[in-house]
């Protein structure tokens, strides 16, 4: 059976996380969604230390590169996900998002497909080239002419230094991510 590369909690790995709105609906087509999930991310890596390289909220959907310093990408991209769903029913009052009934944990909506995708990424070249996937999205979607002109997404703060509308970490390592990922790779069987 082929292992599966994405969704692996991977100490001192950059990941490539990709999150769907259900049924695609596009609620990040408002400002205030947008605004209350970058300000639940930078929240949450506030109190789970996590570096953030590049990001961009589209419509129906967000990527991130991430890495969180615990290599803990399901428990990072699953609270992200229960903290700002919280915050954008509260934000939009949208019923779509409202369950007929409670989940097995007493909520009572949903606001995310139920899964997500993240990718570690194992070179530079892997990471430059989603980098540049994330910033021109919104190019690709006919929203904006220019990466640069879209409001949601690390373009700015990434290549001129600015926080808004999320600042990113320009170094995108901690100090031990070598010794850590050569060692989980190693207990994968990814190196001989």
């Amino acid at each position: 059976m082929a292992r599966k590369w994405s969704n692996q909690n991977l100490p001192a790995a950059l990941h490539f996380v990709t999150g769907n709105l259900l049924d695609r609906i596009p609620v990040f087509k408002q400002d205030a969604s947008c605004r209350a999930f970058l300000d639940v991310c930078a929240t949450l890596m506030n109190q789970w230390p996590c570096k953030l390289t590049a990001y961009v909220v589209m419509p129906d959907h967000i990527h991130l590169i991430v890495n969180p310093r615990d290599g803990h990408i399901r428990g990072f991209v699953g609270a992200l996900k229960s903290l700002s769903a919280k915050r954008i029913v509260e934000v939009t009052g949208d019923s779509r998002f409202i369950r007929e009934r409670p989940d097995a944990d007493g909520s009572m909506h949903q606001v995310w497909q139920e899964s997500f995708k993240g990718l570690p990424l194992w070179s530079g070249w892997m990471i430059w080239q989603k980098i540049n996937y994330i910033h021109a999205n919104p190019v690709r979607a006919g929203l904006v002419a220019s990466a640069r002109d879209y409001r949601w997404s690390s373009f700015r703060a990434f290549y001129s230094g600015t926080d808004e509308p999320l600042a990113v970490d320009q170094d995108w390592w901690w100090a031990d991510d070598s010794e850590k990922l050569s060692k989980a790779m190693k207990e994968l069987g990814w190196r001989s």
